[in-house]
Parts: C-alpha cells; sequence; structure tokens
C-alpha cells in the first residue's frame, strides 16, 4: 500500500503488515525505498514494515529550501505519527544511520532498536573524508558522485534491481549530491564515528550492523571488539553479499536476521515460518 503523508511537505512511503514494534526502512542519500521492496514483503508478514521515500526522493516531490538530518528525522516521526506507530525499529542503509541515531536520541521511549545495514561504523579513513569532500564541492560534485555510483555498480550488474538503483540515483542533480557530502561529513566531524555517536546516547538501545563490505577482516575485528566492550552493539558480516545494497542481494537472509532482532526486543516474539 503506497500512502503519502504532509510533513509539511509530502512525503511518499508503503505501509504494510502488522505487529510491533514496527520495521522503519530508511534509504542513504538519493537513494528511494523501492531498494527495500522484497524485504518489506517478506518482514510484513511478521511486523508491520514501513519504507520511506525522503523529501526530493522516490516519489517523493521536492522541497523548498534546503535541509538536512533534522528535517528528515522530522519527517520520519511525522509519518509514524500519521500512522499511529509508537514503538518501531528504524533499518538504516548507510548514512541513514546517521537518523536512526537522531531519532534514539529525539524519542528514545520509543526506538526499540536499531538495524544498520552496510554503514562504515568506523572512523573514516582519509580517501572517504575527501571524496565526502568533492561531493560536497559544487565543482566536482556530478564527477564524484558517478565515480561513487560506478564503483557501487562495477562488476555487480547482475544483482537484481542494482543496475536501476543505479540509474535512479544519478538522476539526482548536483545540488543533492552535494547536500549529502556536506551532512555526511559534518556529522562524522562531530562524533568521530557512528559507533562513538551511538555510544554518546544517554541510552543507547540495541543496535545490529549487518553488512556485506568491505571484507577486510579488520573492519570486522574492530566491530567484535566494540561489541564486547558495548553489549548493546552486534555485528554480522555477510559473507556472500558483496555491494553497498546488500537488501537486494539477499533480501530473505536478512529479512530473517531483522525479525529475530526485533523478537528480542519485545512484545511478545513471532515465530518465523
Amino acid at each position: 500500500m503506497t500512502q503519502t503523508t504532509i510533513t509539511p511537505v509530502p512525503v511518499s512511503f508503503d505501509d504494510a503488515g502488522r505487529g510491533g514494534p514496527a520495521l522503519v526502512y530508511l534509504t542513504g542519500w538519493c537513494s528511494a525505498r523501492t531498494s527495500y521492496a522484497v524485504m518489506v514483503e517478506h518482514t510484513a508478514r511478521y511486523r508491520r514494515s514501513i519504507a520511506i521515500d525522503w523529501r526530493g526522493h522516490g516519489t517523493s516531490p521536492a522541497s523548498e529550501g534546503d535541509f538536512g538530518w533534522p528535517q528528515l528525522t522530522d519527517d520520519v516521526l511525522a509519518v509514524l505519527d500519521a500512522c499511529g506507530v509508537d514503538r518501531f525499529v528504524p533499518v538504516a542503509n548507510a548514512h541513514a544511520g546517521w537518523v536512526a541515531r537522531d531519532l534514539a536520541e529525539r524519542v528514545p521511549g520509543r526506538v526499540a532498536g536499531v538495524a544498520l545495514i552496510n554503514w562504515l561504523v568506523l572512523a573514516p579513513p582519509p580517501p572517504f573524508t575527501a571524496g565526502l569532500a568533492a561531493l560536497a564541492d559544487p565543482a566536482t560534485t556530478r564527477a564524484a558522485a558517478e565515480g561513487l555510483t560506478g564503483s557501487w555498480l562495477a562488476g555487480h550488474e547482475d544483482v537484481p534491481g542494482l543496475a536501476e538503483q543505479i540509474a535512479a540515483m544519478r538522476r539526482h542533480g548536483d545540488e543533492m549530491w552535494a547536500r549529502a557530502g556536506r551532512e555526511i561529513a559534518a556529522a562524522y566531524a562531530t562524533y568521530t564515528s557512528p559507533l562513538q555517536a551511538f555510544a554518546a546516547l544517554p541510552a543507547t538501545p540495541p543496535v545490529r550492523h549487518l553488512y556485506g563490505e568491505p571484507k577486510n577482516p579488520a573492519f570486522l575485528t574492530a566491530q567484535e571488539g566494540f561489541a564486547r566492550a558495548h553489549p548493546w552493539f552486534s555485528v554480522r558480516r555477510l559473507d556472500t553479499a558483496h555491494t553497498h545494497f546488500p537488501m537486494l542481494e539477499q533480501p530473505a537472509d536478512l529479512a530473517s536476521d531483522l525479525v529475530r532482532f526485533t523478537n528480542s526486543l519485545g512484545p511478545a516474539p513471532l515465530q518465523l515460518a
């Protein structure tokens, strides 16, 4: 079911299934909720599942004026309030994790847990920071966006739906891509890393990270070490996923993991078929 709410700008979303806490799917910058379509089909059998297009993304019309993380967080809360959703689990691909973190800070009593998909949860290396600067600079925005999306697609053209997602992302204007670079860079500058950002919350909910790449063992080892010191965090590397969009590569596996994670948060658990 596709619906639209007013936030005060129109935001399109899909709302399916029943049961809470609800799973609320959030995309990275310049992506669309269609990337979650197959996952929503799976999880809606066990939990209410809501997938949102940010303002100016997917089928949500553009809004007037600039915006950033606070306004995207506003959009999520407006959708959930309109849908009558109390407790929920943000499911955030990549840098939508910053919105998930903001939700946990702003409405801690409603965020039962957080699921992160394929995010650089550690401090960014210099090449990553340089890439964000290139995105944010109007003189290099388009070249940086083309290079980034090209790296996500190269060698993975056979992944269902990936070429279509990349094509849609490339249709976004330079202003949106520059905004993405600016907002992401500012978040890392403020918090050093996403894991440190969650650790700084007055009350951190359970956080689970599911990722396919990078395959560098050190990336997993660092997260496992963090998890030993912070019991609210858990991580799983998806060994058979190799792209920035594992929800397109193995949606059923991700959906099963999310349902099990959400079961652990209450209320009464639901059984996987």
